[in-house]
């Protein structure tokens, strides 16, 4: 099975996997979403992009053991959409406007309980009178 992220996407935009034309835009979107993710927290640290149709999701992440993924495969699906082709009403506007901002809560959780470290770590106590000499 081939997991391609441009054909992925594709696909959520209604857009035959072969059909080329827009593939320039839509790789454009597609890496601007993996810059959000990066603010995120969310995969390489140093970024990611891509720059055709062979780059697939294992090479954002390990995509058989990260059952998470879904959640990234939903945004980056939701958020090309919203760049390449928006509804056309406003009330599907704020509709999918609201499930991307559900979806970068969840995101953010599951990056907060797999890679969290306490911003006020605890200090250790000053030293006693007697300590000091």
């Amino acid at each position: 099975m081939v997991n391609s992220i441009l054909d992925d996407v594709k696909k959520t935009l209604n857009l035959d996997p072969s059909y080329t034309a827009f593939d320039g835009t839509i790789i454009l979107h597609i890496n601007t979403v993996f810059s959000i993710l990066n603010g995120l927290g969310v995969g390489p640290t140093s970024g990611f992009s891509i720059g055709d149709g062979t780059i697939t999701w294992d090479a954002y992440g390990d995509v058989s053991a990260d059952r998470n993924m879904n959640l990234v495969k939903t945004y980056m699906g939701l958020r090309v959409k919203m760049m390449f082709d928006p509804p056309t009403t406003s009330f599907a506007i704020d509709a999918t406007l609201k499930l991307i901002e559900e979806l970068e809560v969840r995101i953010s959780i599951k990056r907060e309980d797999q890679f969290w470290t306490d911003p006020n770590p605890p200090t250790p106590p000053p030293p006693t009178w007697c300590e000091m000499f």
